[in-house]
């Protein structure tokens, strides 16, 4: 695999997974991945690791990593991580290049 794959992560999206971790008491950092499902076939994944697997590619940024399963990372290579208020709301966002097309729930995407 290439060394010019990348996941990057947001300021704003460092400091909230600073901020759990912190909470937790422990762990690694964030660990990004797709699973099967919805109207459009992929999700994003996103939990937080105590420790890495021997085969997760990670990436670092502002001081937080992002651990990646190889099978996944074929389909979020290029993806930011932020980290968003939208009125009431505030989740994570992902922004993929990839992203062919979001089903209208935004549960689900494709590539």
């Amino acid at each position: 695999m290439g060394n010019d794959m990348a996941i990057t992560m947001t300021e704003a999206a460092a400091r909230h997974v600073n901020r759990s971790l912190s909470k937790r008491g422990k762990g690694l950092g964030v660990r990004l991945g797709v699973k099967t499902t919805g109207c459009s076939g992929l999700a994003y994944k996103l939990e937080y690791v105590d420790e890495a697997e021997p085969e997760d590619v990670i990436f670092e940024q502002h001081g937080v990593k992002v651990l990646v399963d190889p099978k996944s990372l074929s389909y979020i290579d290029g993806t930011e991580l932020d980290y968003v208020r939208e009125g009431l709301n505030e989740g994570f966002k992902f922004l993929n290049p990839r992203e062919r097309d979001r089903c209208g729930c935004g549960e689900s995407f494709r590539v």
